[in-house]
């Protein structure tokens, strides 16, 4: 039997361009806002767009953080995209400081744009390069390959060794994590072409 995905709905994410990046390689998801079934599917997606306290209290108004942390316990692969990632960790200081799934140890922060020039703007919006470690997410990649951004703030992990890839924008900040069956991207891979199809491509395959 194929296995099966499903993208987490709790009126945050960018639901229907990652459903589509699926479906242009074949695999069939589900879109699953009812947080009971989780442990029903192979893999989840975790999307997100917006902030991260508004994304942590609509996980909570629908119940779905139980579920999420119950599911990661359970092997299964979760893939978190931009805020889906950032949503992964310990804590966040968006608007405020606000706690996270704690699934991956680390604080979401603010890029720190003192010593920018004045060509880097924030949001960080647009292609970067992205220089990746060995991991099966990255196999067959271009050797020289970019992803799209938009974000404001960025992941520091706890753990070095959680990191597998980092881009450079005024300093190197963490770009990809994975820890165990837990995985999570800054850019989106559903925005960022053929590499990006790739990239999912390559989760569909763990």
């Amino acid at each position: 039997m194929s296995e099966t995905i499903a993208i987490v709905d709790y009126n945050m994410g960018n639901l229907a361009s990652v459903q589509n990046a699926f479906a242009k390689l074949g695999q069939k998801t589900i879109i699953e806002r009812d947080p009971n079934k989780f442990k029903d599917y192979d893999k989840l997606v975790l999307p997100g767009v917006g902030a991260f306290g508004d994304a942590m209290e609509h996980l909570r108004d629908r119940n779905m953080i139980d579920a999420l942390t119950s599911y990661a316990k359970s092997g299964n692969y979760m893939f978190g995209i931009c805020l889906g990632m950032q949503l992964l960790f310990d804590s966040s200081e968006e608007f405020g400081n606000h706690d996270g799934l704690g699934l991956i140890k680390g604080k979401v922060t603010a890029f720190d744009a003192t010593n920018f020039s004045e060509a880097l703007k924030i949001p960080h919006t647009g292609w970067n390069r992205v220089f990746t470690e060995q991991h099966p997410l990255f196999e067959n990649l271009d050797e020289n390959h970019y992803l799209y951004f938009v974000h404001s703030y960025h992941v520091n992990c706890t753990n070095k060794a959680d990191i597998i890839a980092q881009t450079n924008y005024g300093y190197e900040f963490t770009s990809c994590v994975s820890h165990n069956n837990i995985m999570g991207i800054q850019p989106h891979p559903e925005k960022s072409h053929k590499n990006g199809l790739k990239i999912l491509e390559n989760f569909i395959g763990l």
